[in-house]
């Protein structure tokens, strides 16, 4: 069996299109009338060269075989193995006998092994791969439990209610006006009355969200956008102005003037593998969710890099404290103004992106992580 070539997850292969110039000539009794000759095409720019591969770090007490124990995350295997997690896709090699190698599960047997000095990871055991048998003709069939990528339970309501808003959708969108009763305060199973849903079919399901603060970029000053900041579910239950509608969900409590926005009708993807960005990516912090001043791991943070910067779901970024601004009181009487170096405290990795914005999951820090701090490619 020839050793199994690595293959890079949650890279986008670039499509390669081939154009194929015909000449067609004939038979003439007279030569031609010559044409002018074309003139002479500029030098073309010399390409860039392209970016040294990554150097992959295998920690010094990696394992040489792991069994995946229920509870796993892939970020804590990939810790086991790598210095750097977010490399786990360079060194990963599915296995042909998996249906869907991506997905790692409790039983597989992770072995480390080395081609040519480069380090590979592959399952080579476990629950999934067993050597060939001669079977009866009974088979029995079992599910497999969930993968285990990142902690799903610490994303789930960021996962599918986040959204970054427009100034026209805020002011456009439908909103709580009342209740039945004089609270000011409502929760899950409370009938409200909202306007702007004129012609809304009845069964009709809206995200309900709070207006949050402007998301501008720190040095351009660019608006990207109004965090929206998700308060639960609700269901149209009758129609006309007002509306009546059911709180079917409730994440916070709902209050008079919370917005109601259709839901998504995206395809929401759990399944996130670490990946390092581009290499030119480099933005900052801009806002915390559901924070006031700091936050640490499992904790969400909003960076000011989106899909128009090539950023996509599983993207790891190093954040960094910029370094104060201190007095050196030994160097002379009135002392000497020195920058302090910025100091890495932690990584997140994107869970979701907007075109101007991306949703961050804090996966490791040292020091508390605020609004400000820079981020960049590990």
């Amino acid at each position: 069996m020839s050793a199994p070539n690595p293959r890079r997850i949650g890279r986008r292969l670039s499509a390669v299109t081939l154009i194929l110039a015909f000449l067609a000539s004939g038979c003439a009794t007279t030569p031609p009338e010559p044409e002018p000759l074309p003139p002479v095409p500029a030098a073309a720019a010399p390409e860039p060269a392209p970016a040294p591969p990554a150097e992959v770090r295998i920690r010094p007490t990696a394992p040489e075989r792991y069994v995946v124990q229920r509870g796993d995350t892939l970020w804590d295997i990939s810790s086991r193995f790598l210095r750097d997690p977010w490399f786990w896709p360079e060194i990963w090699v599915s296995n042909p006998q998996i249906a869907n190698p991506h997905l790692i599960y409790p039983g597989d047997i992770i072995t480390l092994y080395y081609v040519d000095g480069r380090p590979y990871l592959t399952v080579d055991g476990g629950p999934r791969v067993r050597p060939t048998l001669r079977l009866s003709p009974q088979v029995r069939a079992e599910p497999l439990p969930p993968s285990m990528d990142v902690p799903i339970q610490a994303l789930q309501q960021f996962l599918i209610r986040p959204r970054v808003v427009t100034k026209e959708q805020l002011e456009d969108s439908a909103y709580l006006m009342a209740a039945r009763d004089e609270r000011l305060v409502f929760g899950a199973h409370d009938r409200l009355y909202a306007r702007r849903l004129e012609g809304e079919p009845l069964g009709q399901r809206f995200d309900v969200f709070r207006p949050g603060g402007e998301l501008r970029d720190p040095k351009t000053r660019e608006l990207l956008g109004y965090e929206a900041i998700p308060v639960g579910e609700a269901e149209l239950v009758r129609g006309g102005d007002p509306a009546t509608i059911l709180l079917v969900r409730s994440d916070r409590e709902a209050l008079i003037g919370d917005r109601l926005l259709h839901q998504e009708a995206e395809e929401q993807n759990f399944l996130f593998t670490p990946a390092a960005p581009p290499r030119e990516a480099e933005g900052q912090i801009i806002s915390l969710f559901d924070a006031i001043s700091q936050i640490a791991r499992f904790q969400v943070a909003v960076i000011n890099l989106g899909e128009r910067e090539g950023i996509e779901r599983g993207h790891v970024f190093a954040t960094y404290q910029s370094g104060r601004v201190v007095r050196d009181r030994m160097a002379g009487r009135l002392g000497e103004q020195v920058t302090l170096p910025d100091e890495r405290v932690g990584l997140v990795m994107v869970f979701r992106t907007f075109e101007k914005v991306s949703y961050a999951l804090v996966m490791e820090s040292t020091h508390p992580i605020e609004r400000g701090f820079a981020v960049r490619r590990p």
